[in-house]
């Protein structure tokens, strides 16, 4: 029997997913539908909610239009001042204050276009939170919530009359009868929430969705500390005879660290430049080509000596020739699982260019690893503060620098920079160089070092902002523990809060490889 009619053409799709760039231009459009008069969304804040916290940001869309959004990040509420602002919760709008190891859930905003309303698209994207949060073992999801048609009683009752009126269905409100709908519980109500809501006379409910699934775990429960150990190497640049002397040297440092159970062993920038010392080539440009020839073996090398010592490996960098025949200064992470990740130096300086040929890199990023998010930022760009703050900004609570310098005055950069960065960005900073000399090698002849591992200035860190350092121009390793869970609370409690109190309001740094 024949169809009369095609249902494909009456049939609607609408999904709820994960909000991708693309959606910005449509969410500040619908944002200023649904809160006229309010300020709306920066277009970097949401972008900076896509790079902290992509799995909290959620559209709806039907037939391909974006209907509805809401955002959230994850934190440890009990850290918030119990009279907290949105402005206090999300770090200004930007969530960079985003915990992943959180306990709680804050949803910041829902809203929903005005022409789809009445078809339950808020409830659609309150229980794909609700979801996310038993996906991810949160305690519980917490709102604040506003209070729309307050301005409509407040010459008769109080903020907490209104409120309980509403918990009585004697009066509706759009915001608060929806969330207690949804099984949100008022916890208090909190004066001057959001400056611009006029409507809701800048209170707001805060409002509590407790997980019954939630499993506790042990994450920092009866954890004071979170210690990470680090083993740095000052490497001797000497001439050997073959890849082998060089994997012998390597495979002594990373014995040294496993010993030492460290969580992270570090080797300088180009240390692999000591095969130069048996290529026999004395053009500084033909030599480094030669050198790249030599990369699967070093890759080898380090896979498996991460695996075989259980330690993740910095190593350091090395000159590497890629399909467009340029080569770059890349830093390898050998994880000790097995996995590798890489990263390219972005800034090359004139001498890189001028002896090598160094072409540069232009992506930052910031890896995980079983010891939390690091970054490594090589020598020259440890020199360039903006870096720093969008690996700080991705998460990375570690930056690892390997450098090679000849002398104390490019030495000077270096740690000055890499103690700064530490300062700025409230994260522990790694510095890692070679010492010695190649004499028969042009421009790797002499080398000046002094590695050390560095921490914000505070109370709680080492004494002059320096875990420990190594002597100066001496082959030796330095071990030292950095404390993530110290640098958490810091960040949240310290004297200074630089990641807290920038003013977004005033500047910004921006990202353009989103």
């Amino acid at each position: 029997m024949a169809e009369q009619f095609d249902l494909s053409h009456f049939e609607k799709s609408m999904i709820i997913r994960e909000m991708s760039y693309a959606d910005i231009n449509a969410i500040l459009e619908m944002q200023r539908l649904c809160f006229p008069g309010m300020e709306p969304w920066e277009e970097e804040q949401l972008r900076s909610h896509l790079g902290v916290f992509p799995q909290g940001q959620l559209v709806a869309e039907l037939d391909g239009k974006v209907i509805g959004s809401c955002s959230s990040l994850l934190i440890n509420f009990d850290e918030y001042d119990d009279r907290h602002t949105w402005d206090d919760v999300t770090d200004g709008g930007y969530i960079t204050n985003h915990n992943q190891d959180g306990y709680n859930m804050y949803g910041i905003e829902v809203m929903v276009h005005p022409e789809y309303r009445r078809m339950q698209v808020g409830q659609r994207l309150y229980e794909a939170r609700k979801e996310l949060a038993r996906e991810l073992n949160l305690k519980s999801i917490i709102i604040g919530g506003r209070i729309p048609n307050y301005h409509k009683h407040a010459d008769e009752m109080s903020p907490r009359e209104y409120v309980d009126a509403v918990s009585r269905h004697k009066i509706y409100d759009p915001v608060l009868t929806f969330q207690l709908m949804n099984g949100f519980q008022l916890m208090r109500i909190n004066p001057n929430y959001l400056r611009d809501d006029k409507a809701s006379g800048k209170y707001a409910t805060l409002m509590e969705w407790n997980n019954v699934d939630y499993k506790p775990v042990s994450k920092r429960h009866f954890k004071t500390s979170l210690p990470v150990r680090i083993c740095v190497v000052q490497y001797l640049m000497r001439a050997i005879e073959s890849f082998d002397d060089l994997a012998s040297q390597v495979e002594y440092f990373v014995d040294v660290a496993s010993d030492a159970h460290s969580d992270f062993v570090v080797f300088p920038e180009i240390f692999t430049t000591q095969l130069m010392s048996f290529l026999n080539e004395p053009s500084p440009s033909q030599a480094v080509r030669k050198l790249t020839e030599y990369t699967p073996q070093y890759i080898e090398l380090f896979t498996d000596l991460a695996v075989r010592y259980n330690v993740n490996i910095i190593g350091g960098s090395h000159f590497v020739k890629e399909e467009d025949d340029e080569i770059y200064n890349i830093a390898y992470l050998f994880r000790r699982d097995g996995s590798i990740d890489k990263q390219y130096k972005i800034h090359i300086t004139p001498n890189e260019r001028k002896w090598w040929g160094i072409s540069a890199g232009d992506s930052v990023r910031v890896f995980d690893t079983d010891c939390g998010k690091i970054a490594i930022q090589i020598c020259y760009d440890i020199e360039f503060p903006e870096l720093a703050r969008i690996a700080t900004d991705m998460g990375a609570n570690i930056i690892f620098s390997p450098f090679c310098t000849e002398d104390r005055q490019g030495y000077l950069r270096v740690r000055y920079c890499a103690q700064a960065r530490a300062v700025e960005n409230q994260i522990y900073t790694v510095i890692s160089g070679t010492v010695g000399n190649l004499p028969q090698t042009e421009n790797m002849d002499i080398q000046y070092a002094q590695s050390g591992i560095f921490a914000p200035s505070d109370f709680e860190f080492a004494r002059d902002g320096i875990v420990g350092e190594t002597n100066a121009n001496l082959e030796m390793v330095l071990i030292g523990d950095v404390d993530l869970e110290i640098l958490r609370r810091q960040r949240q409690n310290g004297t200074v809060k630089q990641l807290k109190d920038r003013r977004h309001d005033v500047y910004r740094v921006e990202y353009k490889k989103d």
